[in-house]
């Protein structure tokens, strides 16, 4: 294996990460604001949008990056000749301790999950990586299929090592044909996933249950479940969908400017997710939106949280170094305050 490169960047996780937090910020805000179950055709269409293409998914392509930055932290201290374990064991518990704060304001929060999961991944940083391939893919396998999505950030994790042990995103060209190929299976299954999920959707917005015969009540309830478990399932195959088609996209020159501000977005996620969960209540309190608004409403809260984040992003990137959450588990996880403003 050659040796990771210290300095250079890998702009294409950021923008993976940026695309991960528009998706993570849909399903979040029907929790934080209280949202009611759809009561509209528009409420139940936007979410079975929700249902079929986001829930699930998007949680699941960050807890693979997390892997992913897992081993390019490790790596990189370890050829700087630092006590890399050390180093990490700081950088998680300082991760821990953002999530202890943040669970108070979100209950569905993931920081304090990827700093269990992280801890518990550590010692895989030494195992080969088919080994790791070939356990993320068995623990994902049977997580996925039982619906048990509290651990499956434990085998995206371990995926996201191995993928940063094979140098996947450092060598994109060398594996573009694979990818083209892994990314076609990827949709086929999707597709037929999709096709699978959709015929267990439930047929009403409210059923009458008063009216309902216990053979039709229980076919619905049945119903609800399965597209659930379903749509968790599948979750991993169209996340890689997802993450294939948007890395084949980003060698296109003219793509990677399009998509530019995703980039910066996904270098401040620490700071964006925690700010998303900040935004949504500030505009859910001051102006009265904590359960009185419907579930599609809640899509122009977060595409105007996008943009404020997305603006914000470029902006402050421009003149600083780090974002500031960022900065702050920087100088918690080496112990020193590292220069924050750029210089000319």
């Amino acid at each position: 294996m050659q040796p990771i490169d210290l300095n250079k960047r890998i702009h294409t996780l950021d923008y993976l990460r940026g695309f991960a937090l528009l998706g993570i910020i849909l399903v979040n805000i029907p929790a934080l604001m209280w949202i009611e179950p759809p009561s509209t055709l528009a409420d139940l269409a936007y979410s079975y949008f929700l249902a079929l293409f986001v829930e699930g998914k998007f949680f699941t392509i960050f807890s693979f990056l997390f892997g992913v930055g897992f081993y390019i932290f490790l790596s990189r201290a370890a050829a700087k000749n630092e006590r890399a374990n050390r180093l990490f064991l700081r950088r998680i518990a300082i991760l821990f301790l953002f999530g202890i704060i943040h669970v108070f304001f979100q209950p569905g929060e993931a920081l304090t999950v990827y700093a269990i999961f992280g801890l518990i991944a550590l010692p895989f940083y030494k195992v080969r990586k088919d080994i790791n391939l070939a356990l993320g893919l068995i623990i994902l396998a049977f997580t996925a299929y039982f619906g048990i999505k509290i651990a499956m950030p434990f085998p995206l994790i371990l995926l996201g090592l191995a993928a940063g042990q094979y140098q996947l995103f450092e060598k994109i060209e060398a594996h573009k044909r694979m990818i083209v190929v892994f990314t076609s299976i990827m949709f086929l299954l999707s597709l037929g996933g999709w096709l699978y999920q959709w015929s267990y959707v439930p047929d009403a917005i409210i059923p009458s249950f008063d009216n309902m015969s216990e053979e039709k009540l229980n076919e619905h309830i049945a119903n609800i479940e399965n597209f659930t478990l379903i749509g968790m399932q599948i979750s991993p195959i169209v996340s890689a969908f997802y993450v294939g088609t948007l890395v084949l996209l980003l060698q296109y020159p003219f793509v990677q400017l399009l998509l530019s501000p995703l980039r910066e977005y996904g270098r401040m996620a620490l700071t964006n997710y925690l700010g998303q969960t900040a935004l949504i209540l500030i505009i859910g309190h001051t102006f009265h939106l904590i359960s009185n608004i419907h579930l599609i409403s809640s899509l122009w809260i977060c595409i105007g949280i996008y943009t404020a984040q997305l603006l914000f992003s470029k902006i402050w990137l421009k003149s600083f170094r780090f974002g500031p959450i960022e900065w702050l588990w920087r100088i918690g996880t080496y112990g020193t305050v590292p220069p924050l403003l750029k210089t000319k």
